[in-house]
């Protein structure tokens, strides 16, 4: 065997460039098929009729994504000629997997807090005058620095001072309704309860120098002249209280999730970035890859499971497209955040959390809801096919038919689109055969550009002369009748 391989490397490198190519095209042109979805074939041809013809960009990730809606429609017309409308609680269960994993993690989540909002009372008056956090109103006369003169700055920090002569720390609120320029008027200039950090510096600092029912003097930010008061303890007790029992949640909640991560050793592994941004390309063609990612004690995160995760994030959210724009340095800390979520359900199933009845009843028929809405849409329905088609084989030829169709209506912008939901698209892949050809991909979209340059040329052709010359050209010759006659010549 390897005699023969060194045979085959010493014959290309005397064959040269050509003999390369030949080679290659001799391996590759039997690749007439792009996918294969359950007995129907996507070809080379016809995908490229489509995507030629089409107002899409010819690129691969744009020809997977054709290829990947093409599975997914013909899968659940396939499904459907097979009186298949996925009605079973082992697949709903397991396509829905991410609702449960939701469930199951928020009850986890109730268990492990429940005490972590928990503040002792007597020690918030001291925490508020340390300045953990703080609360303030203020009254604002607005000046930017940009887009006013000098002097009329200055007019509008004699108003105030004025105002500052009539102000208490009593009267506060109801000047601040009767004279602030910003959207706290209407609450008297309240600005609620806010952490350190929370507001620019110049205003930041003046409540760090207030001692709790202060006023101020005029304080001068980017937004124009103010007036501070820091309110009193007394003012805002629940409101501090709610507050701080959120930021203790919050700092709770990172330490016990540090610490998680911490004694499961969590570890990226090298070049998960490339990995990942591969995955987020093409997540077709790595449903099945067990690639690892992230390691951890117990477990691991392959690239088929970031398929999963990919696919239960919201679309609009448009995950895969952040993915494959983001700088390699910030993909482990998305890889760990996923990890973490899996740190999560391993230690829910520890602790046999589990939805309840009703919970689990609706995430079940959300799902059979989504397998019958798409097949109706698709006009191909369990129902709709066997008013038409006596025999499985007919009814498989029909619903194709009724895709097919639908699908150049979808490629033309002459059809709405029909969106099959990841669950259902997932659920069809593991119940039913497809695949994605990337050869074939490759040449239909070498095809797609000749077509696609063959019908710009001729609509350039179809134009109509300009009678106004462009910028820089020769005007056009005048038509030869039309061209009075050269004068004669004198004798």
């Amino acid at each position: 065997m390897k005699r023969n391989v060194i045979l085959a490397t010493t014959l290309v490198a005397t064959l040269g460039i050509a003999a390369c190519d030949g080679f290659k095209e001799a391996l590759t042109a039997h690749v007439d098929v792009v996918a294969r979805a359950g007995t129907q074939e996507l070809s080379v041809t016809r995908l490229a009729d489509l995507l030629g013809n089409a107002k899409v960009p010819l690129r691969k990730d744009v020809a997977n994504a054709v290829a990947d809606a093409w599975i997914s429609y013909q899968l659940i017309g396939y499904a459907a000629a097979h009186d298949d409308t996925l009605h079973e609680a082992e697949v709903a269960d397991d396509a829905m997997w991410s609702a449960l994993a939701q469930e199951k993690s928020k009850g986890f989540y109730e268990r492990i807090s429940k005490d972590w909002s928990k503040v002792d009372s007597t020690t918030l008056p001291a925490k508020y005058a340390a300045g953990e956090m703080y609360a303030a109103r203020h009254i604002l006369l607005m000046s930017p620095r940009e887009g006013m003169t000098q002097k009329s700055r200055d007019s509008v920090r004699a108003e105030l001072e004025k105002i500052r002569r009539t102000v208490t720390a009593a009267n506060f609120a109801d000047v601040a309704k009767a004279k602030s320029q910003d959207g706290s008027k209407a609450t008297g200039g309240a600005l609620g309860v806010f952490p350190p950090g929370a507001m620019v510096p110049e205003f930041e600092n003046a409540v760090k120098a207030l001692k709790p029912g202060e006023v101020s003097g005029i304080v001068e930010s980017q937004f124009g002249y103010h007036l501070i008061k820091r309110q009193a303890y007394d003012e805002v007790a629940k409101e501090f209280a709610q507050a701080y029992g959120q930021i203790a949640t919050q700092k709770a909640e990172s330490t016990y999730m540090a610490g998680m991560e911490k004694a499961a050793a969590v570890a990226v592994k090298s070049g998960a970035s490339k990995s990942v941004k591969e995955v987020a390309a093409d997540v077709d063609a790595h449903r099945t890859d067990k690639s690892t990612l992230v390691t951890w004690k117990g477990g691991s995160l392959t690239a088929a499971r970031l398929v999963q995760w990919l696919g239960a994030m919201p679309p609009q959210a448009r995950i895969r497209e952040q993915l494959a724009q983001a700088p390699d340095t910030a993909i482990p800390y998305f890889l760990k955040q996923i990890a973490r979520n899996e740190l999560i359900l391993k230690a829910a199933d520890s602790a046999k959390i589990v939805p309840d009845s009703a919970a689990l009843a609706n995430i079940r028929g959300a799902f059979y809801g989504q397998v019958a809405g798409a097949m109706s849409e698709l006009k191909v329905s369990p129902f709709f096919l066997k008013d038409s088609a006596k025999t499985t084989a007919e009814r498989e030829r029909l619903a194709a038919s009724r895709i097919d169709a639908y699908f150049d209506l979808l490629l033309a912008e002459q059809a709405q689109f029909v969106n099959i939901p990841e669950p259902v698209s997932s659920a069809l892949r593991k119940k039913y055969e497809s695949r994605i050809v990337a050869a074939g991909i490759e040449r239909a979209l070498e095809r797609a550009a000749k077509i696609r340059q063959v019908a710009d040329s001729t609509r350039a052709a179809q134009q109509p002369a300009s009678a106004v010359p462009m910028p820089g050209a020769a005007p056009a010759a005048p038509n030869a009748a039309a061209q009075p006659a050269a004068p004669a010549k004198k004798p």
